[in-house]
This record gives C-alpha cells, structure tokens and sequence, in this order.
C-alpha cells in the first residue's frame, strides 16, 4: 500500500513538472497575445486582398506584440507605401516595420 502512494506521489509530481514546462515565461508571448497577432495579420492580408494596388500573395505579414513586419515585392514605391498605410490602419496595430522591397 506504501508503495503504492509513493508511485502515484511519483506520477503526480511528474505531471506537475510537466505541466509547468508548458507555461510563460519572461519575453515569451502569452496565449491571448498570440491570438491577437494572428487575428492582426489575418485582418491586413485580408486589407492586402480587398484593395487593388497591393498584390498581397507577394507580401509577407508577421506580427509580434502588436509590431508588424511587411516584407517581401512590390511593383511600385506606391504599392509599398499603401500596403504600409493599410498595416497601420488595422486595430491593435502599435508599429508597422516595412521591409517590402520594389522591384525594379
């Protein structure tokens, strides 16, 4: 019987550890940040497809707390500065890094 709660005290300390590896840390974006990032850059790939002058499968969108990261082609110094201008406008949006390179 002794044996016995020492196995489960065992198990039970086991998935304790376990379960603590899995949580936040310092620098580490939570659970609720990520969902926000996603439905930011879900919500300007969606801007990207609705307006004309952005080709938005050429343009890459990463969000981090709130931070946008636009990279990849475009045709145009127009294109560029309007995919910019579309990031910043979405909700949540604190700052918008373009990286977007015009083609020559």
């Amino acid at each position: 019987m002794q044996t016995r709660k020492h196995f489960f005290a065992g198990i039970a300390a086991l998935a304790l550890l376990a379960a603590t590896g899995c949580a936040v840390t310092r620098d580490q974006e939570t659970m609720g940040a990520y969902i926000d990032d996603a439905a930011i850059t879900a919500n300007i790939k969606s801007r990207f497809f609705e307006d004309k002058t952005v080709t938005g499968m050429a343009i890459s969108v990463e969000t981090l707390k709130g931070t946008v990261l636009l990279s990849g082609f475009a045709k145009s110094t127009t294109e560029r500065n309007t995919a910019e201008n579309l990031a910043r406008g979405v909700k949540g949006v604190k700052a918008v890094k373009n990286e977007i390179v015009v083609s020559p």
